[in-house]
């Protein structure tokens, strides 16, 4: 067995909805049927009990290895803890050869899984054995460090709920909710609103206290101190017990609280001395609160107990602590929702004020404090009060959050009890954080959990609201460029800021940030990231679905323009139309319900994607008379067509008329390849809700030239000559294209062509072939990168295509791009029309801008 080209599927994808690991998988004979391996299921089920039934291939019945490889690697995660249910194996058309999917919720999880299972697999055909449980405890482990802690994962997934899209900007707890312009970016329980002012202020304790009492809240009396000396006289000043702590800390780490001997004190400022300058305050007697203010509003509130033991007159508090901290809740770190306590300095100290030591036996029922901070961080318990919460008590809290100027603000509170004003029982708000843990409020040890993520995502959001902008996903095999830079140019047109991607590159309100093919899933995230962006529009292409799946969780928007058979078949299995068909129509798969799919109804293969959308369908088609458009008009919804010289576009009763002479990218509607482009592009602005006004201006101020849709039939004069530049790199391109050069007036027409060395013999055969009939001289050019051909092999397999051809006179060959523009704008005479089909599209039309002028 070998494993090959994994890669991780980060959006919906060609197998499912879920992120997955996919792989490439190759069998040796014998283990394309596992009932041959005497022996081998029964092995793995050993090494493995909990792996589920395995699902054979439809086609054949059997099972083969790796649908060993994709069960394993599934029920590895599972036992780890990964909530995941999704895999699939599927064959290939190579003999032994599958793709294996498997899900994943963490990536680095769902690839270490990967290693695990085919280490597994493999031992179990070797008669080997392997540690299981160790491989399943080191996912569990690398799972714990990698997602998202229990605070910030409680904020995603009320925003998941919420239909909010989410995605992780880093490694750690950085998160963008929305899209574009309507995004919102969390840290932790932290917004993006939280100014550092506030913050800096939250860190600063003595700051925070002085403005909270400027603001009439209660705080303790306390002071910053310089060294222990300096801590001893406010310890005096205050009135002994007292509270040390870091001026700038949090988690309670170096907190030490009811201080009541020099001894004790001595070793309180020396834990909180590490963390920078130490205050000295008074302890107030009571329980320890935490209250969370959410906005405006108080929405949680616990009382923390510091870790503590109970004595049972036979085990020593060390032993005590140990069964403790079996509890399954409690952790190292904060995935859990408790924390393990720890015997440390500050335990020692505060044993040592109960005279008591970690190999003490206390009496049984005595309570043994481990320390008197209550923060779940250092292993305290929490017991749920919001019901509890007296509104004056809730009312200081949301003052002490405004007054230092956070959002998201938890609140310390001691006092005897939250029932009462605080001002009644000698209470005090101690400190306030600007990022605070939710886990106590999430799964409180006692008491009920209060939903702290939804009330923080409904303080980011207003009703209603999910942070999506229009997104409209355009694939195909021709047309879709086009197609992607008119809808953006309607959806600017009617004042939108407008991201759109493309194989030219990535735009943002009119200006190129990147170049090169961005039509993937990368450029298509970096258009959502951007805070600039109203609308999108993210031309689709396959290869990046292949690759990553689709950089969104859903669009608004489907656009299909046509399938065609030249567009990349043969390569990552893809070998057919209809694979390429299923290929495509992931977009219209994950198209919002209340989206819409417009889809080409001439093309049949698109047209029979109607069914898989989750929204409304929008059909366009030159033809009226089209009988899957004009069964969907019938229906009463929605579709756009061309009557005479007017493209007309109808819901129920309701028509719109626009006339083709007003769409200068159609030509008066002489060219048809863009009459769909237009219809494809009209039918997107719609489904995105723009009025018809802005869409007719948009479609009225497109020019077909070369800086609006560059190399896509960009009509120039040559010294009376006409002169055409496209990017037409299949078949279906070339017929779309003859078919408009037709109806073009011309004296002799000439073409200058190169084949992409990655497609198919056959495809770069018929491109010549096709246009064999239509051009009367040829000039055949090769550059030096042949993608993989040999040289010269590209050029034999264009002079193949046209043997055949009728028309055809003049036939030369030449190595270069420009060096064959050249030679053929030299043999231009006034009438003649030229047909460049540009490789190197960018340098190629400012080759032909220097010697060319604009037509008219």
């Amino acid at each position: 067995m070998d494993v090959s080209r994994i890669r991780a599927l980060r959006g919906p994808n060609l197998w499912s909805r879920h992120t997955s690991i996919e792989a490439v998988v190759t069998c040796e004979p014998a283990e394309c049927r596992i009932d041959e391996l005497a022996g081998f299921e029964h092995r793995v089920r050993a090494l493995l009990p909990a792996m589920g039934p395995l699902h054979a291939q439809p086609a054949s019945g059997h099972l083969s290895v790796a649908h060993v490889l994709e069960r394993v690697a599934l029920t590895l995660q599972s036992q780890a803890g990964c909530p995941v249910t999704f895999s699939r194996t599927a064959a290939t058309l190579e003999p032994g050869v599958f793709q294996v999917v498997v899900e994943y919720t963490e990536e680095a999880v769902g690839r270490r899984a990967f290693e695990h299972a085919r280490a597994l697999v493999e031992a179990a055909l070797k008669g080997e054995t392997v540690d299981v449980a160790a491989a399943v405890a080191a996912l569990a482990e690398i799972d714990e460090d990698v997602r998202l802690g229990p605070s910030t994962g409680c904020i995603v997934d009320a925003a998941v709920a919420r239909g909010i899209p989410v995605r992780r900007l880093t490694d750690g707890s950085l998160v963008q909710l929305g899209w574009g312009a309507r995004q919102r970016r969390i840290w932790a329980a932290e917004v993006d609103t939280t100014s550092a002012v506030s913050e800096s202020i939250a860190q600063d304790k003595d700051l925070t206290k002085r403005l909270l009492a400027a603001a009439g809240v209660p705080v303790p009396l306390g002071r910053p101190v310089t060294d222990l000396d300096d801590a001893r006289r406010a310890a005096d000043e205050i009135g002994w017990p007292v509270v040390v702590k870091p001026r700038d800390g949090n988690q309670g780490k170096g907190v030490t609280v009811n201080i009541t001997s020099d001894e004790h004190l001595t070793i309180a400022h020396r834990v909180a001395a590490e963390y920078g300058e130490v205050m000295v305050e008074r302890y107030l007697p009571g329980h320890d609160f935490r209250l969370l203010v959410v906005g405006d509003r108080l929405v949680a509130a616990a009382r923390r107990d510091p870790p503590h033991v109970i004595g049972d007159g036979v085990h020593t508090v060390r032993e005590l602590v140990d069964k403790v901290n079996e509890d399954p809740r409690r952790g190292e770190g904060h995935a859990t929702s408790l924390t393990k306590i720890r015997i440390d300095e500050i335990a020692l100290a505060r044993l040592s004020v109960q005279s008591l030591t970690p190999d003490s036996v206390p009496e049984a029922g005595r309570r043994v404090v481990l320390r008197n901070n209550a923060n779940l961080s250092t292993g305290g318990t929490a017991t749920d009060v919001t019901d509890e919460v007296h509104p004056e008590v809730a009312a200081r809290a949301v003052a002490a959050a405004r007054t230092i100027g956070l959002e998201i603000c938890g609140v310390d509170v001691l006092a005897e009890t939250v029932q009462r004003p605080l001002e009644e029982q000698g209470g005090g708000i101690v400190e306030v954080n600007a990022a605070p843990g939710l886990r106590m409020h999430l799964s409180p040890s006692y008491g009920k959990g209060r939903p702290v993520g939804e009330a923080v995502v409904a303080n980011l959001f207003k009703p209603g609201d999910d942070g999506r902008i229009p997104v409209i996903a355009v694939t195909g095999t021709n047309g879709k460029t086009t197609t992607a830079r008119l809808a953006a140019h309607i959806l600017a047109t009617s004042g939108l800021r407008v991201g759109m991607t493309n194989t030219d590159g990535v735009y943002v309100n009119g200006r190129q940030i990147d170049s090169g093919d961005c039509s993937g899933p990368r450029s298509a995230r970096n258009v959502l990231m951007h805070p600039d962006v109203d609308a999108a529009v993210l031309e689709t292409a396959r290869g990046g679905i292949l690759r990553e799946g689709l950089g969104f969780d859903r669009c608004g928007t489907a656009v299909v323009t046509n399938i065609g058979a030249g567009d990349h078949l043969g390569l990552n299995y893809i070998t057919t139309v209809d694979d390429l068909a299923v290929l495509k129509r992931v977009i219209v798969m994950n198209v919002a319900p209340e989206g819409y799919a417009v889809l080409n109804a001439a093309d049949p293969i698109v047209a029979a994607m109607a069914p898989k959308c989750p929204g409304g369908v929008i059909f366009f088609s030159s033809d009226p008379h089209n009988p899957v458009l004009a069964a969907h008009r019938a229906q009463g919804k929605r579709s756009i067509t061309v009557d005479g010289d007017h493209i007309v576009v109808s819901e129920d009763s309701w028509r719109e008329r626009i006339a083709l002479r007003d769409v200068p990218l159609t030509r008066r509607g002489t060219i048809g390849f863009q009459v769909d482009n237009a219809m494809a592009a009209i039918g997107a602005a719609w489904s995105a809700g723009l009025d018809w006004d802005a869409i007719r201006r948009g479609l009225a101020t497109f020019a077909n030239d070369q800086d609006n849709a560059p190399g896509r039939f960009n009509v120039m004069d040559y010294r009376g000559a006409t002169v055409i530049a496209d990017y037409g790199h299949n078949p279906d391109a070339m017929r779309a294209l003859v078919a408009a050069v037709n109806r073009m007036p011309a004296r002799r027409r000439s073409v200058v062509i190169s084949g992409a060395g990655d497609r198919r013999d056959e495809d770069i055969r018929e491109q010549t072939a096709v246009l064999g009939d239509a051009f009367d001289d040829f000039i055949l050019y090769q550059d030096a990168c042949q993608r993989g051909r040999e040289d010269g092999e590209v050029l034999r397999l264009l002079r193949e295509g046209l043997a055949k051809a009728q028309r055809a006179q003049h036939v030369e060959e030449v190595n270069g791009e420009f060096k064959a523009i050249d030679m053929a704008l030299a043999r231009l005479e006034p009438g003649d029309l030229c047909l460049v089909l540009v490789d190197q599209v960018e340098a190629a039309l400012a080759h032909l801008t220097a010697r060319c002028q604009p037509e008219g």
